[in-house]
Formats: C-alpha cells, structure tokens, sequence
C-alpha cells in the first residue's frame, strides 16, 4: 500500500500454493481500487513502479510482480482498477 500512497482499495486478493524442482512459494492475484482523481494518478504510478519495485517482506522474495489488466474509467467518476500477479518464494 505504500507503493500507492495508501489510495488504493483491497477489492480482492487470492492465494495459490507454488513449488519448482528448486522454489516454493505462492502466487498472489490482488485486485485494488483507485477512486477519485488523487487516488487514479497514485494508482497510475502503481502501475508504472510495480515491476521494478524493491519490496522487503520478511522471509520472502518477490521473484515476479506484474499488473495483468486495468480498468480505467473517467466518467461519472474517475477511477481506476488494477489486477495484480506476484510471485512470491520462501527466502531459507
């Protein structure tokens, strides 16, 4: 949420067990909501931050995060929805 500047609203967020011959993990999908002209233009630098983001999470490596569609209208009222995809491993 601090990479969107605390605007953006958790609409959903599932949870996949993932494994490899050499990682396990999981495979987050997080669906988040911009409402609002502040809250659309922090949600496009979201979107434009979101691959290359440093994140520290404790015991976890984000091997791969992603935004797989947007939904952006401005009509009745600007908003903005962003699906995300991250793959996140076990740090040993």
């Amino acid at each position: 949420m601090t990479l969107c500047d605390h605007r953006g609203q958790v609409l959903s967020h599932t949870e996949k067990a993932w494994a490899s011959i050499t990682f396990a993990g999981t495979r987050h999908s997080v669906s988040l909501l911009f409402a609002g002209e502040e809250a659309v233009e922090a949600g496009e630098v979201f979107i434009a931050a979101l691959p290359d983001h440093e994140f520290a999470i404790a015991g976890q490596l984000v091997a791969d995060a992603g935004v797989s569609e947007v939904d952006h209208r401005i009509l009745p009222d600007p908003r903005l929805v962003v699906h995300c995809e991250l793959l996140l491993l076990e740090d040993a």
